[in-house]
């Protein structure tokens, strides 16, 4: 389905010569819509263009763009593209970003990455030209405005400096989410990009009549990836909405996929949650969701408990459950290393706990009284992708044994931009380490967790998200806001297991209460017993740049505030 061509600046060209009046965008606000062509979409891009050009930025060097959602941000990254330097987006700045460790954050990557230019709103611009260090490779700092964003008139392709770029040459950067470390970039080729829709589209079974919905932000690979350049270089219609304005009215996202017959959504697992619980009745009058045939889970751990609070909330009014489908993806292979079934069930493996505990075995369940843990498939690997499992040892390991799962694609990154040490630890005979833990059964792809996560209590294997999973139904807990990581107690030789919960407002009861009910749902649902349960309100939790909660950040501030190492005593 993607138009010939080698690069992105190729494949946008075409769509220009082709399709100039095609709606390419809508941008949908709470009380407006702004409906983008193909032309006026690479007419602002352009005017960005133009304006690192005259700054002095070359093909095959970076831009950072520090844009809130809206037609400017993608004006600036497709302007880097038409001009053929290397576009990365951040996260902008909001009152939930801590300013002191996003300053720090922004200096480090500048360290490593060395733009040549940075666009922010002409605020931003001005602090970040007087606070930000001095680098050599920076030429401008430029601040975005009222006038760019109607452009002046249609760019001639023949003039694109983008379409001299070749295969190999480096489209993006895609920096991973963090409250840290966003220094680390993945560089991505032309090739890789291009290879991984090749596959992907196939896939999802992607027609021309498709319409995908996204609120994602594009500093995330499933915001710009799957929410962004692949309808875009695919050609098919877009409707995009700001993360922030979708937080505050979630229901915006079933009034746009009735609105405008959505039919392919992707979303972290806690959005299941959030609109289950956050989208009130009256808000979904008159909303029809039956052209939904894929809302797709990705990006953190998937429970079936939110595949099932999703499908039970929604059915009314027209979703199918067989909607429901999964996918693992990650930065370094551009986006999607596997996709579960489009228009089918998903595969929910039941496996016995003691074994995945104490073994790091998915043996499937065999009844009795035994505690069952249930793992969502993420489906099998795309056709371009090899999937293996890789023991402590670097052995590779068999069916449903739990390991660090281990890539290689064409699609893969080219390597961690400026940083060969993180590539060459990264990469080893060819294969990409992800950090992952999972397990391969059946063809299909099991996450279980993250190789840095994994606690280890009295010889069994703890998952985290599984002991949240459970704090996650208590009453009280609101929906998605438990966080549980270990601390080494070096009295007992072993990890004790520390859980942050928020409060749920909606729920009033006393934190002493909800402590009790939290620390009995984890020891009836797990082989294991809090050593301390910490009842906090809004905002105390630490979270990502893509809103995850940050299990280590978390650690960090709990230990703060504890004036210790290790926790000693039971109480809070």
């Amino acid at each position: 389905m993607l138009p010939p061509g080698d690069t992105l600046a190729h494949i946008l060209a075409h769509h220009l010569e082709t399709a100039p009046d095609r709606g390419a965008v809508v941008l949908m606000g709470r009380s407006s819509e702004t409906h983008l062509t193909v032309r006026q979409l690479l007419d602002g891009a352009g005017v960005y263009a133009d304006q690192y050009k005259a700054s002095g930025v070359r093909p095959g060097e970076v831009v950072v763009d520090l844009l809130p959602p809206g037609a400017p941000l993608l004006f600036a990254f497709l302007g880097g593209v038409l001009m053929g330097a290397v576009p990365c987006v951040l996260p902008f700045p909001t009152e939930k970003l801590d300013p002191v460790r996003y300053r720090e954050n922004l200096t480090a990557l500048i360290q490593v990455t060395h733009p040549a230019a940075m666009v922010a709103e002409p605020a931003l611009a001005s602090e970040l030209r007087e606070a930000l260090p001095h680098d050599p490779a920076m030429k401008a700092i430029l601040g975005c405005s009222d006038d760019w964003k109607e452009g002046s008139g249609a760019q001639v392709p023949d003039l694109w400096e983008g379409l001299m770029r070749g295969p190999q040459d480096l489209a993006l950067l895609q920096h991973s989410s963090g409250t840290t470390g966003l220094q680390k970039g993945v560089a991505l080729s032309h090739t890789s990009i291009l290879s991984q829709l090749a596959a992907y589209l196939p896939a999802l079974r992607l027609s021309d009549e498709d319409v995908v919905v996204s609120w994602l932000p594009l500093y995330h690979d499933m915001g710009l990836i799957a929410g962004f350049l692949l309808p875009l270089l695919a050609g098919v219609k877009l409707i995009l909405m700001s993360p922030f304005e979708w937080a505050r009215a979630p229901w915006m996202l079933m009034q746009a996929v009735s609105r405008h017959r959505g039919t392919l959504v992707w979303l972290p697992n806690f959005a299941y949650n959030f609109c289950a619980e956050r989208i009130p009745d009256r808000a979904l009058k008159g909303i029809d969701l039956s052209s939904w045939r894929a809302v797709i889970n990705c990006s953190e751990p998937m429970y079936a408990s939110s595949h099932q609070m999703f499908s039970n909330r929604f059915i009314p009014y027209g979703i199918k459950p067989e909607a429901l489908t999964t996918c693992y993806a990650m930065a370094e292979n551009v986006f999607a290393v596997t996709q579960g079934p489009i228009e089918g069930r998903v595969t929910i493996d039941r496996v016995a706990s003691e074994s995945l505990q104490r073994r790091g075995l998915a043996e499937p369940e065999a009844g009795g009284s035994q505690r069952v843990v249930e793992v969502v498939s993420a489906g099998p690997p795309l056709p371009n992708c090899a999937v293996q499992v890789v023991g402590e040892e670097g052995q590779i390991v068999g069916e449903r044994q739990v390991g660090e799962l281990a890539l290689r694609s064409d699609c893969m990154l080219s390597g961690y931009y400026n940083r060969a040490d993180a590539t060459q630890s990264a990469l080893r005979d060819g294969w990409f380490l992800t950090g992952d833990l999972g397990y391969v059964a059946d063809g299909q792809v099991y996450i279980t967790g993250r190789k840095k996560d994994l606690m280890i209590v009295g010889g069994k294997n703890i998952y985290p998200q599984d002991i949240e999973q459970l704090i996650g139904s208590v009453p009280g807990v609101y929906p998605g806001r438990a966080v549980v990581f270990g601390i080494a107690d070096q009295e007992l030789g072993t990890e004790q297991v520390v859980a942050i919960a928020e409060i749920d407002p909606r729920h009033p009861r006393g934190e002493a209460a909800l402590g009790l009910d939290i620390r009995r749902s984890v020891s009836t649902g797990s082989e294991i017993t809090l050593r301390h349960v910490k009842i906090v309100d809004e905002r105390w939790l630490v979270k990502t740049s893509s809103g995850k909660l940050a299990r280590s950040a978390n650690r960090e501030k709990f230990l703060t505030e504890q004036g210790r190492t290790r926790i000693g005593s039971e109480s809070e």
